[in-house]
């Protein structure tokens, strides 16, 4: 089992070198890029190369390519993920000499001290919000520090440091780290129950919302559809009744409202506001990104920004990495990679797939990520793939941050298709890349889905697609 990470330790005044155990995952290097562009010496590891790795080089870190204790070097403090095995040789090294480890979640609350914080939150839906909030604050000149899970296409980056006193987050709520920021706005895209492996419960797990939401200092931004959001605007106005609440969706109800949601290549849609309707076009797919653009509209409108211009700021948003990201396209397949790790988000993904492939069918490649997901939602899994794709291959289980539990593989999401003809388990990659690339045909779409390391596989289905040239659909 993975570290459960200590957030009582304390700060340092100083943090002089900064080492990051996994600086090439998007949360950590984007940290590790704001304390180079504050001047502080940074050192980091990781598994593997990759062109995050080598972009931290470029940009001034000295990466080592597998964990060593040798790799502290002259550390004087060291960050980590709660993805850390507990025998990893650096935090055990850290340990021996006395480092202070802190979460990645402190070291950036360190730098987010005296800004005015965004803190962008919810179980599915926050790097794309956050992406669009940030992506519209760079275009209307208001240069925002940001850090993101993911890659913002229209600037390039998941993380910078602006010269604003603003200061945008997307903020982890998988191991509770998002309550140690002292947020001014806060986002809740949705609390739809997940992590239960950290919190025990749902009700845990909606409380720990409620404490985030119920610290935010200017206001909360909240879904009125989502029923998780929903209880915890409930219990926000029992226990905070003076705080200001701004809820959004498609609800008639909410104060930001969004209507005549039409999807195609970019998805279009009304927002309504201070009785008054803007439309809005995304160059993005999926009802759910019309939703998430009223959150951020909420946002920026509270934030001071004029409802036109806010519009036109989200409008420039792009995408971010591992969200409906095109890789390429062979023998008229297009072949896609999303972040979607919860049924939720699955069935969005799909949606958003399903709106762009018109006639064509839709080639799912699942991923499952954590033992303890899988286990509780393989029904939940199989029963949105059976009715959003038209046929999936199940690899097996990405464990991350947990151990194996016996019988626990991918096999308990194919076992639970009722059309077992729509679904393959196929543990070897070369095969499922294989057989994914057999069934597609020109119009077709082949999509990967996991927040696990499924979108390696994605060079294997190009080239199997490029040397099927001749094929037959089973």
């Amino acid at each position: 089992m993975t570290i459960k990470p200590d957030l009582s330790q304390p700060i340092p005044e100083t943090f002089g070198t900064v080492h990051f155990v996994g600086i090439g995952g998007s949360g950590m290097s984007g940290i590790a890029r704001l304390f180079l562009a504050a001047g502080h010496s940074v050192t980091g590891s990781d598994a593997r190369e990759t062109a995050t790795t080598q972009r931290m080089r470029e940009l001034g870190a000295d990466v080592h390519i597998g964990h060593d204790a040798a790799n502290l070097g002259h550390a004087d403090t060291v960050v980590v993920t709660s993805a850390l095995w507990p025998d990893n040789p650096e935090l055990l090294e850290a340990r021996r000499r006395g480092i202070p480890v802190l979460h990645r979640s402190q070291a950036l609350a360190a730098l987010i001290a005296s800004h005015r914080l965004v803190s962008v939150a919810g179980a599915h839906g926050k790097t794309t919000s956050t992406g669009m909030i940030v992506t519209a604050l760079v275009a209307l000149g208001l240069d925002p520090s940001f850090v993101n899970g993911g890659v913002i296409q229209a600037l390039g980056t998941s993380s910078g440091s602006g010269s604003s006193d603003l200061f945008v987050v997307e903020a982890d709520e998988s191991d509770g780290s998002f309550l140690l920021y002292d947020t001014s706005v806060a986002l809740i895209t949705n609390v739809d129950a997940d992590h239960l492996d950290h919190y025990g419960s749902e009700s845990a797990f909606l409380d720990a919302f409620v404490q985030f939401a119920g610290g935010a200092r200017d206001r909360v931004v909240i879904s009125s559809d989502d029923p998780g959001a929903v209880s915890v605007t409930r219990l926000l106005r029992e226990r905070h009744g003076d705080q200001v609440i701004v809820t959004f969706g498609t609800d008639p109800l909410a104060d930001v409202t969004v209507s005549d949601i039409a999807d195609g290549p970019g998805v279009s849609a009304s927002i309504g506001y201070g009785g008054s309707r803007y439309p809005i076009a995304l160059r993005v797919p999926g009802r759910h990104n019309a939703i998430n653009a009223a959150g951020a509209f909420a946002v920026l409108v509270g934030l001071g920004i004029e409802p036109g211009e806010a519009v036109r700021g989200i409008e420039g948003f792009g995408g971010t990495e591992r969200r409906f990201e095109l890789h390429g396209v062979e023998r008229g397949v297009a072949v896609y990679d999303d972040y979607a790790h919860h049924p939720t988000e699955v069935a969005a993904a799909l949606a958003a797939a399903r709106s762009v492939v018109g006639s064509g069918r839709i080639i799912a490649i699942h991923q499952p990520h954590l033992y303890s997901r899988t286990r509780l939602m393989a029904g939940d899994f199989a029963r949105v793939y059976e009715e959003s794709a038209d046929h999936t291959v199940v690899l097996d289980v990405y464990g991350a941050r947990e151990d194996p539990e016996p019988g626990v593989t991918g096999a308990l999401v194919q076992e639970r298709f009722a059309d077992q003809s729509k679904v393959d388990y196929l543990p070897d990659w070369p095969t499922a890349a294989a057989r994914a690339a057999a069934l597609a045909r020109d119009g077709d779409i082949v999509i990967t889905l996991s927040c696990g390391d499924v979108y390696r596989i994605i060079p294997q289905v190009l080239e199997a697609l490029r040397a099927d040239s001749e094929v037959t659909t089973p």
